[in-house]
């Protein structure tokens, strides 16, 4: 396969600052919609950037599960590597991806955990073996057979007898709250349109990058 002669064009839609919403989460949540009507497969999966002082960065691919004027929150094990991560560096970066529609994402935001509250009412939303899993992986920790995490699992699942475990303490919720938001539109002869948008003093600001 010789990569360097792949080539498309990107001809779906344009992108001006006349066109976009003042707030870029109500931007935000228009392409999303549209992401979702157009059929996107996982169109609500975005990758997680965290850094540590000393360690490269790390990327993974998380869920949306809210958005708000607040920020974006997903939710994960507190101990996982990601999480660790974060404790140490809340400063992380989200990425979305929407090839059918030609457009990205980028998010730079600071990471906190949401209420317990919060974090409880989501995992219980959650389907009964969804929580048990939660509850049986030691996320991040090395494993000695896919058969031990299993033998976890249903071990769980006999005990519990159809009840839902409670939420552990070390699983909930982060919100990324927005520091700067990029909105990427794909365009011929990679002449791309590029619009970020950036907190200043409270305020979003909007500029225009070359691509």
């Amino acid at each position: 396969m010789k990569l360097d002669v792949i080539r498309r064009e990107y001809r779906y839609a344009a992108l001006t600052k006349q066109d976009v919403n003042q707030s870029p989460i109500d931007q935000f949540r228009t392409w999303l919609d549209e992401a979702k009507n157009a059929a996107v497969n996982d169109f609500s999966a975005m990758s997680l950037i965290t850094y540590d002082s000393g360690s490269f960065p790390q990327s993974r691919i998380v869920l949306l599960k809210d958005i708000n004027s607040e920020g974006f929150t997903f939710f994960t094990n507190y101990n996982s590597n990601k999480g660790k991560s974060i404790s140490r560096n809340n400063k992380v970066g989200l990425h979305f991806f929407w090839p059918e529609l030609e457009r990205q994402v980028r998010i730079d935001g600071i990471a906190e955990k949401t209420s317990r509250e919060i974090s409880v009412n989501y995992f219980r939303s959650r389907p009964l073996d969804s929580q048990i899993a939660a509850c049986a992986s030691h996320q991040s920790e090395e494993l000695n057979s896919r058969k031990e995490l299993e033998e976890s699992f249903h071990l769980l699942k006999h005990e519990l007898n159809g009840a839902n475990p409670e939420c552990p303490e070390n699983w909930g919720g982060y919100l990324i709250r927005p520091k700067r938001i990029e909105f990427w539109q794909g365009r011929e002869n990679r002449m791309h349109d590029r619009l970020v948008y950036e907190l200043i003093e409270n305020t979003w600001k909007i500029k225009r990058l070359s691509p």
